[in-house]
């Protein structure tokens, strides 16, 4: 089992400011260690480490943990896409085959159409050449955009993190999303990870049942072959930890053949990134 999205970080509210005062079970180190323990049991064998802090130094830091531990099978970072020396950025980065992919926190622009920026469309177009995933970290209003986006990129991988991070309530279910995510879905260098849907839910508290109608839409737009399992821990612990989700995504896929399991749970992330 590979986990394809969780966070390590040395916790500055300043470089944080998402995380309040509200989140006291986020603000603290996370590091080896604490990812160890979270994961004893599960079964999970290998992750993707991702960036939480929009910063090369974050990124280097983060490759240095995976040289660390064997449990990190890839990193993605960030990198600078609109900077001038991107070029030097990635070939020094990128020389680390632990960096697997890269990210930016689109749904925190203030422009909604980050996407369809110049500058931004020559930075993506540069990561085909060092063998790079992007993550889109997006909301369901960015869907139109992304679509364009990816589009424009028809032989970058791409991976839309969190489902695209519905708004999930009782008696209430975006049916704008679930279109938007079907249409994405339908170009094949797009993938999409099972994870960071509890911290989505508006409700005191969450359910797999409550979650089911959301997997359904991602199974039936990607199928398990570009579907793949993620934690998003810590993140996660705001309203369930770690094992939890796991067990809520085995549940979720029981009724799916074994290769599909498998898919879904490793094989798809160990694809997409080359790991």
């Amino acid at each position: 089992m590979l986990d394809s999205h969780h966070h390590l970080w040395r916790f500055d509210p300043a470089h944080l400011p998402w995380i309040s005062d509200a989140m006291p079970a986020l603000r603290q180190d996370y590091g080896l260690a604490d990812l160890e323990a979270a994961i004893a049991g599960t079964g999970v064998h290998r992750t993707i480490l991702v960036h939480a802090q929009q910063r090369v130094d974050e990124t280097e830091w983060l490759l240095g943990l995976a040289a660390a531990s064997e449990r990190i099978a890839g990193v993605v970072g960030w990198v600078p896409l609109v900077a001038p020396d991107l070029d030097d950025t990635l070939g020094r980065l990128a020389a680390d085959r632990r960096l697997r992919g890269v990210r930016h926190i689109v749904h925190d622009e203030p422009d909604d159409d980050y996407l369809g920026r110049g500058d931004v469309n020559r930075g993506v177009a540069r990561l085909r050449g060092h063998a790079l995933v992007y993550d889109l970290l997006i909301f369901p209003k960015h869907l139109p955009r992304a679509i364009a986006f990816v589009d424009r990129h028809p032989d970058q991988p791409f991976v839309v993190d969190h489902l695209a991070k519905p708004t999930i309530r009782a008696g209430h279910f975006d049916a704008q999303w679930a279109n938007g995510l079907r249409a994405i879905a339908e170009r094949p260098h797009v993938t999409c990870k099972l994870s960071g849907m509890v911290t989505e839910v508006r409700d005191p508290s969450w359910t797999p049942a409550r979650l089911q109608p959301y997997v359904d839409v991602a199974l039936e737009a990607f199928g398990a072959s570009r579907l793949m399992f993620g934690t998003d821990w810590p993140v996660c612990r705001l309203r369930c930890e770690y094992a939890d989700w796991v067990a809520a995504v085995c549940g979720f896929i029981a009724p799916l053949s074994p290769d599909e399991q498998a898919a879904i749970m490793g094989g798809t992330a160990a694809r997409v990134y080359g790991v």
